[in-house]
C-alpha cells in the first residue's frame, strides 16, 4: 500500500494494516493517531521513535504472535505467511534444524521466553550461530538484545507494507 492510502483509511483499517508488523496494540494505535504523515521517511521516523520506547512487557506481549525459529508458524494471517516466509532459509538443512529445535529449549529453559531474531536475509546457520552465542547474555543483556531483534522485524515488515 503507498503512504498516501495509508493516510487516507479509517482509523480501523489503517490498524488492520499494520497489525502484522508487531503485536503491541499502544505502538499500532500511535503510529495510527500521528498520520498524516509528509512522507514515508516520517512514518519511518515515528515508528523507530516509538519502538525505541519498548520495554520487558511490551516485548512479552510482542512474542504472543511469533513462532520458534525453525518452527513453521501455523495460522492463516498476515502475520504467520511472513514469519513462514522470513524463516524459509532454515527448512533447507535437516541437520541446523534440529539443532535449532536443542538451542531453543536451552533458550527457553534461560530466558523464559522464545529467542526472537529477524529471519529475513539470514541462514539457517547464521540464526543458530546468533541463538548459541546469546545463551551466553545474561537476562538483561539479552532482553536489549531480543528488542533490537523485534524492533528490526517490526521496521522491516512496516517498510514492506507501507511505500
Amino acid at each position: 500500500m503507498d503512504l498516501a492510502q495509508f493516510n487516507q483509511l479509517p482509523a480501523d483499517r489503517a490498524l488492520a494494516a499494520i497489525a502484522h508488523c508487531v503485536a503491541i496494540p499502544r505502538w499500532q494505535q500511535a503510529i495510527v493517531a500521528a498520520r498524516p504523515y509528509s512522507s514515508s521517511a516520517a512514518l519511518y521516523q515515528q515508528a523507530r521513535a516509538l519502538a525505541a520506547q519498548w520495554n520487558a512487557e511490551d516485548f512479552t506481549q510482542a512474542l504472543t504472535a511469533h513462532p520458534r525459529i525453525g518452527e513453521r508458524a501455523s495460522g492463516t494471517d498476515k502475520e504467520a505467511a511472513l514469519s513462514r516466509q522470513e524463516q524459509a532459509a532454515v527448512g533447507e538443512d535437516a541437520a541446523v534444524q534440529q539443532a535449532l529445535r536443542q538451542a531453543n529449549q536451552q533458550y527457553e529453559q534461560r530466558f523464559g521466553h522464545l529467542f526472537l531474531i529477524r529471519a529475513k536475509g539470514r541462514s539457517g546457520e547464521e540464526m543458530l550461530a546468533a541463538l548459541q552465542r546469546r545463551l551466553g547474555n545474561s537476562p538483561e543483556q539479552e532482553l536489549q538484545e531480543a528488542l533490537i531483534q523485534l524492533r528490526d522485524i517490526t521496521l522491516l515488515r512496516l517498510e514492506e507494507s507501507i511505500v
